[in-house]
């Protein structure tokens, strides 16, 4: 499936990359951002202005690695693009930006004095999965995300001036459930798009629940009725079968994920009431998923939960009166000490 990014390398690529000063660089990241659908913008309204150009700059990196690994729609060729992107971030910490993204971010590094660790984790992880496409044991799943999910938190907190390891714990935490969570619900389409299953193997054999068959069943389910990778309105007999193994299987899974959110909120007042929110706003966008797939069923091989538009504003209006309530309760405490 191509995208923007996947289209623009004839101009931005390997081969030929346009030269763009830093406003048009940082303009170009802006436009991606705005671009790209997310359950919540990356960059809200409600975030510091004095932080939101950074926010795109490592919002634009992470775009462009992401879209490199997963939608060049071969595993060869996206190696090599992800080989190409990792030269383009060694240019930029020698201080010699090439590709529009990077002439930003090189700014956003300087600043903040952002170490290039995450940023070579991330495409570690982009790099794995053109590798390895089932994962043995939870451990192994949860490793996966230290390079896939939690650089994107540690990032953010470095923009933000933190770079202690309790606040680097806590956004590790929240991160690592929202990349599960995404798992849960993408297991339908991650099997259709790029025959990936992220459920542990020995975990769903304590369910009874085979990976392969499960694989072999949402393929031919799909083939034999012609749907998309959303999912039948009817089950077929397939999946049927596999409902109770598939449903206990996740909700194991669910169960374990759950902790970690909780965990994850406990960064939520050890950070500046200006980025608190956006932060509550992932938790809980990650938080109502889980509650979707527990409400039907635990039934991602058939649907797959989405957001709607009220239930994101309703989450909006209730990270926006935590925060205000969280706001009384210092004020309160100023005033009484």
């Amino acid at each position: 499936m191509a995208t923007a990014v996947i289209d623009q390398l004839d101009t931005f690529g390997p081969d030929r990359c346009e030269q763009l000063t830093y406003e048009q660089a940082a303009a170009y990241n802006r436009r991606l951002a705005k671009t790209h659908y997310e359950n919540f913008s990356i960059v809200s309204w409600f975030l510091p202005r004095r932080l939101r150009e950074d926010f795109r700059n490592i919002y634009a990196f992470c775009r462009w690695a992401d879209d490199l690994g997963d939608e060049a729609g071969d595993p060869v060729r996206s190696l090599q693009l992800l080989d190409w992107w990792r030269r383009e971030i060694d240019a930029c910490y020698n201080d010699q930006p090439r590709h529009p993204v990077f002439v930003a971010l090189h700014r956003t590094v300087r600043r903040h004095d952002i170490p290039r660790k995450p940023l070579d984790d991330l495409v570690d992880a982009f790099i794995q999965d053109q590798t390895v496409t089932r994962y043995d044991t939870w451990d192994q799943v949860l490793d996966y995300c230290t390079r896939s999910a939690d650089p994107v938190g540690r990032l953010v907190l470095y923009i933000c001036g933190y770079r202690d390891p309790l606040r680097q714990s806590l956004s590790d935490a929240t991160c690592t459930a929202l990349q599960l969570t995404n798992f849960w619900q993408d297991v339908r389409r991650d099997i259709l798009e790029r025959d990936r299953v992220y459920i542990p193997i020995d975990l769903a054999a304590k369910h009874k629940l085979d990976i392969e068959t499960m694989v072999a069943v949402v393929k031919s389910d799909t083939q034999s009725a012609g749907s998309c990778c959303s999912g039948c309105a009817i089950p077929s007999p397939g999946i049927n079968a596999l409902r109770g193994p598939y449903r206990a299987t996740l909700r194991d899974l669910i169960d374990r994920t759950w902790p970690l959110f909780h965990r994850g909120r406990g960064l939520w007042p050890l950070i500046d009431r200006g980025i608190r929110l956006d932060i509550r706003l992932f938790t809980l966008g990650g938080q109502a998923i889980l509650k979707k797939i527990q409400r039907t069923g635990y039934n991602t091989l058939v649907d797959r939960p989405r957001l709607t538009k009220s239930a994101k504003l309703t989450l909006m209006l209730q990270a926006i009166a935590m925060n205000l309530t969280s706001s009384r309760v210092a004020i309160d405490a100023e005033t009484t000490s």
